[in-house]
């Protein structure tokens, strides 16, 4: 019975005594509080004192660090909501565990940090130098040739990929004393406070309709053009046919009239039976029922009346 019991004891004390550190972990031992000896990197079974120590553990891994949305200005008065994020580790446990204790406390402090360093360097910079990373020509779309015109077409000194390294920079040394690495820094987004975003909508609104302006002015022109072009083309269609169709009036005309003379040349018959047939005709068109003429019978219009009446 009481070997039984020195054995549990004693395997209790053998469990309190040892621990295992994974590889994606490193540790401490702290006694009463305060750590000692070196910190334990390597993986690997190891010892403590049992009871009196206490073993800390913490993440080899990359970390990550997830900052929250906040409304900046920007040099040029520009005021924007910049949302944030960065990747660390702990690099020296025993000055982390001194100065921050555990990941909560890092970050927090990460916060103060990050969002210090962002917040000055987007101050210090124009808005172009947050939203851009190279000087590209930009390639706009027909009808937005003036956007080259604008600020966004400006040049930039250092873009964002550098602002984020000139973050990384400034912070890395105020963490560096928290036993922290911080390994990058990037901008998750970039958008304007909900009353610029307004008016930049009412801009962009305005220019389209500038721009559908334009193309229906352009419309309403090559539109007039075309119904212009098309009566030309009619009136020009017409006059050409009516010249075609007087030419050949004319010479049907002419056919007749040559046919008439050789009818009337034939003979002295023919001529005279021609000659009645056309006074007849005269005759018809020119006089009707309520005509009334006093002529002398001796002219030749009408000189076979007077031959009718001899008869």
């Amino acid at each position: 019975m009481i070997i039984g019991a020195i054995v549990i004891l004693g395997l209790i004390v053998l469990f309190s005594a040892t621990f295992i550190v994974d590889e994606t972990e490193q540790a401490i031992i702290t006694q009463f509080g305060k750590p000692v000896g070196d910190p334990i990197v390597e993986p690997g079974f190891h010892f403590k004192t049992p009871i009196i120590q206490k073993v800390h553990f913490f993440d080899k891994r990359f970390l990550a660090w997830d900052g929250d949305p906040n409304q900046i200005p920007t040099k040029d008065k520009r005021f924007i909501w910049v949302d944030s994020y960065a990747r660390w580790r702990i690099v020296d446990p025993l000055l982390f565990f001194q100065r921050v204790r555990d990941e909560r406390g890092a970050q927090t402090r990460l916060d103060d940090i990050l969002d210090g360093s962002t917040r000055n360097a987007i101050a210090n910079n124009n808005l172009v130098e947050i939203v851009r990373s190279t000087n590209r020509e930009l390639e706009v779309g027909e009808g937005l040739e003036e956007i080259k015109e604008t600020e966004i077409s400006l040049r930039i000194k250092l873009g964002r990929e550098k602002l984020t390294r000139l973050i990384i920079e400034a912070a890395s040394p105020r963490l560096q004393v928290l036993g922290i690495e911080l390994l990058d820094l990037r901008f998750k987004r970039i958008n304007y406070v909900e009353e610029v975003q307004k008016k930049i909508y009412e801009r962009m609104i305005t220019e389209r309709k500038r721009i559908a302006d334009k193309y229906r002015s352009e419309g309403q022109g090559e539109s007039a053009k075309i119904i212009g072009d098309r009566e030309r083309d009619l009136k020009k269609i017409q006059s050409e046919a009516y010249r075609t169709a007087q030419e050949l009036k004319g010479k049907a005309d002419a056919e007749a009239t040559a046919i008439y003379a050789r009818a009337y040349n034939q003979n002295n018959e023919s001529r005279d039976f021609y000659q009645f047939l056309k006074t007849m005709e005269t005759y018809k068109t020119t006089l009707s029922e309520k005509d009334w003429l006093i002529l002398s019978t001796k002219g030749d219009f009408f000189k076979f009346l007077q031959l009718q009446s001899g008869r």
